[in-house]
């Protein structure tokens, strides 16, 4: 609540109790849908996790021309299932940058229903060597954009009315190996059922400004949690850093 508080400075407290009921049915929602991928058929996967056509077309053209690409989006809808769902439905292999779990048991479980469409998972401390040795391969990798990094190092950007540190990595990476990054909203459709919307970035990463990316994948996430506040992870620690005072 002191998340969303801060976040919807102008809405009435009664919204915002709305906004958290509406939150934590979506959040055991998406416990069992993540659970439900150890079983789900693929003409579920699909059926419950729609791509538009538009998006379709984006991915066929990036594959047909060759590119790599990389996708930024947020703990917004059920984005382990719009992983699951590209890797049904798209030409290239899907690369998803994670946190490995220290519980051997759970880190295993997730790996499994990260992967049983054919996702490749990728450690987050390995994520530049490992897109560097597969860098002959015409692929896409996935990064959660919306993580809280350490201040020192982070880019901070205004975010639902908060000074916001943001991680500087997809942007540096994307640039490194001028990738086109792309967007991707997911939206709640109803109960159990989403869609995944696709948009171009940034075409050419290496002639951007530094910071530019950052700020524009981070606008775009504050614009679909505008649109459908209930379905963003707002249990998360996302604002326990503050910006660091000048010398």
């Amino acid at each position: 609540m002191g998340n969303l508080r801060a976040s919807f400075p102008d809405k009435s407290e009664a919204e915002l109790q709305q906004i958290g009921k509406d939150f934590y049915r979506y959040l055991c929602d998406m416990f069992l849908e993540t659970f439900k991928t150890l079983t789900i058929s693929r003409e579920e996967m699909v059926k419950r996790c729609r791509f538009t056509p538009d998006t379709l077309a984006l991915f066929d053209k990036l594959a047909a021309e060759g590119k790599s690409a990389v996708l930024v989006m947020g703990h917004k809808g059920n984005w382990e299932w719009a992983g699951n769902t590209f890797s049904i439905l798209c030409k290239q292999p899907l690369y998803v940058i994670y946190h490995p779990l220290a519980n051997q048991h759970f880190n295993g479980l997730m790996y499994r229903m990260r992967t049983r469409f054919g996702t490749r998972l990728i450690a987050m401390q390995d994520t530049f060597r490992e897109m560097v040795k597969n860098r002959q391969e015409v692929n896409a990798t996935a990064f959660i954009a919306d993580q809280s990094p350490q201040p020192a190092t982070a880019q901070w950007v205004p975010f639902l009315h908060q000074d916001t540190p943001v991680s500087k990595g997809t942007e540096k990476i994307a640039q490194k190996m001028n990738s086109p990054v792309v967007y991707v909203s997911v939206n709640r459709v109803k109960r159990g059922y989403y869609t995944v919307t696709a948009t171009m970035l940034v075409e050419q990463p290496a002639a951007a400004a530094e910071g530019d990316i950052t700020v524009l994948h981070t606008r775009k996430l504050e614009t679909d949690i505008l649109a459908e506040p209930a379905t963003w992870l707002w249990s998360h620690r996302r604002w326990k850093h503050k910006r660091p005072q000048a010398a």
